[in-house]
């Protein structure tokens, strides 16, 4: 059985745990989500969606986040339906995320909506003024293990970035999108 039609079977669960722990709130949610993070199997993959749900802006459906994943300023992140998230990947929400409808992240990705400027001279780089600009996956997209998206970025739909790929800049959608940084190794076909 799919992961999307176990979702489906147990729904009513899984909204009832998501339920509760509202009662827990920010800080309640936000421990737990620590506590279950590394957590494998079944029982890790319900308490992450129940946690991140409630700490999220939105959460579809058939969200997988697997073990070993940091996502911060879920607040600021928005998840659409059928969406998995492999492990050792590292989100940074601050400038905003949102993830389409049927995205798949390989493991050890990162999604970092921020970025240092480096103008004031007279302060460490790492003390400059923080830019904070959003991260727009589109429905259908396929990001291989150990990519990096950065700020600003929108990836269109029906796109596959490669392994390794450094995104920085936005590209057409239905594209095969590889190397550092990236750029369009070849459209897919669409018939």
């Amino acid at each position: 059985m799919k992961g999307r039609d176990q979702f489906k079977k147990y729904k009513k669960i899984i909204d009832l745990l998501v339920k509760i722990s509202s009662f827990l709130g920010k800080s309640g949610n936000e421990f737990l989500l620590k506590k279950f993070r590394n957590t494998t199997g079944k029982l890790g993959l319900v308490l992450r969606y129940v946690f991140i749900k409630n700490l999220a802006r939105k959460v579809g459906d058939n969200v997988s986040i697997q073990p070993g994943v940091f996502i911060f300023n879920l607040q600021n992140i928005e998840l659409g339906n059928n969406i998995s998230i492999h492990p050792m990947c590292y989100i940074e929400g601050a400038g905003g995320i949102k993830i389409s409808d049927d995205v798949s992240i390989a493991h050890a990705t990162t999604l970092i909506s921020t970025n240092h400027t480096w103008e004031d001279l007279t302060i460490p780089i790492k003390y400059n003024k923080e830019v904070l600009k959003s991260i727009f996956i589109e429905d259908d997209v396929w990001i291989g293990c150990g990519a990096r998206i950065l700020s600003g970025v929108t990836i269109k739909q029906r796109s596959i970035v490669a392994a390794g790929a450094v995104v920085n800049k936005s590209f057409e959608e239905n594209s095969l999108i590889g190397g550092v940084p990236a750029k369009i190794i070849k459209k897919l076909n669409i018939n």
